[in-house]
């Protein structure tokens, strides 16, 4: 709806103050910084000097307060940043809320500003409880909760603003929720190198779980492209603004792989947080085998299948099934059972018979794991011998275990595992006694072995607890296994998650969930939330994709922008034609990507197009750093990407087969605007 000439003045002039205002601040805050900074260098100064004066706890007294000191500056100092953030655009909407008591004008955007002065907020931080309305409701009956409780009212006028470089480009009212006209006009935009917030944009399905402080646990399943990954973020973003003392060092994501955490690298900076603790899951399980020096990536486990022919499949499937858990408890269950010490111990200061050390083992101690056992049996050994001392407590878990009638060898333990009755009463398949060998005799244990292996480890011997971590957000969550996630429960076990994924962008060739509600049983207190809207692809895009899987209820937000998804078959001008794409998508100023099925195939796009193409990227397992803008990518990791034109490329002799259906998906649902696919019928 257009605004009148006066009520765009009063944009203009209520834009003009607030930019002054923010200025000013940031003049301000600089220059308390500076000063404070100088006082607290002179003041650790002085604590230095005067240290041989001082009692202790007037010492104690001093550094408390040069270190609260050092904590308000670093309040002040993140506020900064948050304001040069935005000192060109300082909001992005605004909401009319009328209540019993009054009617105010809501100002929203990425942080708050405040005018002293006259004792008022002139821009409110999204995140705020009253700011839930503009993403929840249209004009008319609406409510939040604020800290007091419940507030109902009346929604009169809701506006968005284009500000850039400090000058209102546009406003409007929008009579709508927020999936008309601006999110349209943000959905043409073309891709950039890195993604995006989308804070302005948020659609009511989205905030619910952004804002969701309820529930501990969230299981989102999402479709492709109905913005998972920014949702996991802006949620992140929320949190650390929601819950106090929450910081980023306390917030871990799980990321698929090293190019997809560049890719998210400055969405929580745009939105004013630090970015979190990232790790992959082969990282992850690095820091619990120091028994190998490697743990092989998902993505080099995707390779594996594809471009070397994995040759026994049957076993990698049973190794990533939920039936190998059981296996895997019931064994170590019986391990355990048939443990005992083979003979007394006696040294020059204690003698104990193997018939004591054996009732403390199996009943005593009985229901602690196997090495806090051994360490209680330990410890009162030098109670009762040492008067407590425990001096000598590691020479007598040494000598504990050496007593053991099996060694306490993590790698012949696991070896153990596929000669034993469990293993072969429930998997039906080919093993050889080289592919156990093979398993642990490497530097690198492959994926599937690393999980089982950490698994055994942890029933031995504990799982190394990870209290500092109180969210964890695990992005494509379809590509975790159920044992995966029983070892992310059992370590982060007092941690809250939040777990986005598609059960139909599946690329691990071996495991696929019927739904991810299957997860609630791990996560006690989860809730299962859908995403059903798609952002990214056209229209005409998402017809192609939805035959793919033969889905029908994805709904498309885009609007058409008529352009129909081409196929071509490869001739042997391949490399002029491909030219020919490119150069097409760069004249529309897109963002290109050829995805082939393999690596191999990748290169050798990439080897045809580096001579012409200068400025082509090759993306494989091992890149950190890219620019989106041209690039050649595998599918197994072209995942949570996005690009204005996407190329599909596979080499006549081999295309993707219907058991491959849900990668081919995947590599289609990149795309944007434009999908060209080469050498595929369907």
């Amino acid at each position: 709806m257009n605004l009148t000439e006066k009520e765009i003045t009063q944009e203009k002039e209520y834009l003009s103050n607030c930019l002054e205002i923010v200025r000013k601040k940031i003049s301000e805050l600089g220059q308390s910084l500076y000063d404070r900074e100088e006082k607290v260098l002179e003041f650790k100064k002085f604590i230095w000097d005067s240290r041989a004066d001082m009692d202790p706890t007037e010492m104690k007294t001093l550094i408390n307060a040069s270190d609260l000191e050092v904590t308000l500056m670093g309040y002040k100092g993140d506020y900064l940043q948050k304001l040069y953030r935005i000192q060109n655009n300082p909001y992005f909407g605004s909401i009319t809320f009328k209540d019993d008591k009054s009617e105010n004008k809501i100002y929203i955007g990425i942080t708050h500003v405040e005018d002293e002065e006259n004792d008022k907020y002139l821009v409110h931080d999204w995140r705020a409880p009253i700011c839930s309305m503009f993403y929840d409701y249209e004009l008319g009956k609406a409510q939040y909760l604020a800290p007091e409780g419940l507030i109902k009212g009346e929604i009169t006028n809701k506006r968005q603003f284009t500000i850039k470089d400090g000058k209102l480009v546009r406003v409007f009212d929008n009579n709508i929720n927020i999936d008309d006209e601006l999110l349209q006009e943000v959905l043409t935009e073309e891709s950039n190198d890195k993604m995006k917030n989308i804070v302005n944009t948020i659609q009511q399905e989205q905030n619910a779980i952004i804002r969701n402080v309820s529930d501990p646990n969230l299981i989102v399943q999402g479709i492709a492209g109905s913005g998972k990954t920014s949702v996991a973020l802006h949620r992140i973003a929320f949190l650390l603004y929601k819950i106090k003392n929450l910081t980023s060092n306390n917030v871990l994501i799980f990321s698929p792989n090293q190019i997809f955490t560049e890719y998210i690298s400055n969405v929580l900076p745009e939105l004013g947080e630090s970015n979190t603790l990232q790790t992959t899951f082969n990282s992850f399980l690095e820091t619990n085998l120091q028994e190998f020096n490697k743990v092989e990536s998902f993505t080099e486990f995707v390779e594996r299948y594809y471009k070397y022919q994995e040759k026994n499949t049957k076993l990698v499937k049973y190794k990533q099934s939920n039936e190998i858990i059981e296996a895997i408890e019931k064994y170590i269950n019986r391990f355990l059972n048939n443990l005992f010490f083979v003979s007394d111990i006696t040294t020059r200061d204690f003698e104990i018979s193997k018939g004591e050390l054996n009732y403390l083992l199996k009943d005593r101690y009985s229901k602690l794991l196997l090495l806090d056992r051994i360490d209680k049996i330990a410890e009162k050994i030098c109670n009762d011998y040492y008067k407590g001392r425990m001096g000598n407590k590691k020479k007598i878990i040494s000598l504990l275990t050496k007593n053991l009638n099996y060694k306490l060898n993590y790698k012949e333990i696991f070896k153990d595992f596929f000669k034993s009755e469990e293993f072969l009463n429930t998997y039906d398949g080919p093993i050889s006694e080289n592919e156990i060998k093979q398993a642990v005799s490497t530097k690198t244990i492959k994926y599937e072995d690393a999980c089982i292996f950490v698994y055994i480890k942890g029933l031995l011997e504990g799982f190394n607890y990870r209290g500092q971590i109180e969210e964890i957000v695990i992005d494509e969550a379809q590509d975790y296994n159920i044992l995966q996630y029983k070892l992310i429960r059992k370590i982060f076990r007092k941690s809250n998650f939040t777990i986005l994924g598609d059960i139909n962008q599946t690329v691990n060739p071996y495991y696929k969930y019927n739904s991810l509600e299957e997860l609630k049983d791990i996560f006690e207190g989860s809730v299962y939330l859908e995403l059903s809207k798609t952002y990214r692809s056209s229209p005409e895009i998402i017809e192609h994709t939805n035959k793919i899987l033969g889905l029908t209820h994805v709904s498309a937000i885009r609007r058409d922008n008529n352009r129909p998804v081409i196929k071509r078959d490869e001739t042997k001008d391949l490399k002029e034609q491909l030219i020919k794409d490119i150069k097409e998508a760069t004249d529309n100023n897109f963002t290109i990507a050829i995805i082939t099925k393999t690596d191999e195939e990748a290169v050798k796009i990439y080897n045809l197009l580096k001579d012409e193409e200068k400025d082509i990227n090759l993306l494989l397992s091992t890149t950190k750093e890219f620019n989106k803008r041209k690039v050649i990518i595998p599918s197994y990791i072209a995942k949570g990407l996005e690009f204005d034109e996407t190329i599909i490329y596979t080499a006549k002799d081999n295309k993707y087969t219907k058991e491959e259906k849900y990668l081919y998906y995947v590599a289609c649902t990149r795309a944007q605007h434009q999908l060209i696919i080469y050498n595929q019928e369907n």
